[in-house]
């Protein structure tokens, strides 16, 4: 109950704050924009699919793409987000208050990260129902568009805890906030390493992001991929509660 309260107050207060509304706006536009674009090739190509009998739908070519573009584009913008969880309360002395507070340090972790993750849902849902408006010209292939969103409620989850746990290592937010688009990135394209011929390149391949997102996008679902991002934002929220109790035990 605790940490529905705190996860209500920090989305609360992310609504009140103006850099949440402009995300907001700006990430529907880009996505909006990139929608459009990704119909126009629909249209283009759409004589030449007639005659195809297993050729590439309406969800191969404009739902897919806008998926993976919208999870570029959210990769750029979740370290914004997550930069003031933990550091803004370090570097206004909140922090020595709010973990001295009855409630333990699993629930101020998870509060904080439910705020932020509720944040980015509420702006994945207005991402998915653009393609639910292709349903009044065409029908969708309900399979890729649910996979293709599995996959990036996953990565979401996974950025949001990643961020979360650099924002306890600072009391800086623009460092939070560079320290955890340094690690999205570099998460994100371990897996160019296979291509290089480096010795371990298939170990960074699997530890990639995008390794992990891609079979989900194409509508293939494994349990591995699942597990990946599981493990990944369990740990990364063990290690933040851990901090967060480190913190306490000095005060």
């Amino acid at each position: 109950m605790m940490i529905l309260t705190l996860a209500a107050r920090e989305l609360r207060s992310l609504f009140l704050s103006p850099l949440a509304w402009v995300i907001l706006a700006v990430i529907s536009a880009l996505c909006a924009y990139f929608f459009l674009l990704y119909i126009d090739v629909y249209l283009q190509i759409q004589p030449r699919l007639a005659g195809s009998v297993e050729g590439p739908g309406i969800t191969d070519i404009i739902v897919t793409p806008l998926y993976s573009t919208a999870a570029t584009v959210l990769l750029l913008i979740t370290p914004l987000l997550t930069m003031r969880l933990i550091s803004e309360e370090r570097r206004s002395q909140t922090l020595s208050l709010l973990i001295s507070a009855p409630v333990s340090m699993t629930e101020i972790i998870l509060g904080k990260f439910l705020g932020v993750f509720g944040f980015l849902l509420i702006l994945l849902a207005l991402i998915a129902a653009m393609p639910l408006s292709l349903l009044a010209g065409g029908s969708l292939d309900p399979g890729l568009w649910a996979s293709g969103l599995l996959g990036l409620v996953l990565l979401l989850a996974s950025f949001c805890s990643i961020g979360l746990y650099i924002s306890t290592l600072t009391t800086q937010p623009t460092v939070a906030a560079i320290g955890t688009f340094g690690v999205l990135l570099l998460l994100w394209i371990l897996n160019l390493a296979s291509s290089t011929g480096l010795g371990g390149g298939g170990v960074l391949a699997y530890l990639s992001l995008l390794s992990h997102y891609q079979p989900l996008l194409s509508g293939v679902f494994s349990s591995t991929d699942i597990i990946y991002y599981l493990l990944l934002t369990g740990s990364c929220l063990a290690l933040s509660v851990r901090r967060l109790d480190a913190d306490r035990l000095q005060h």
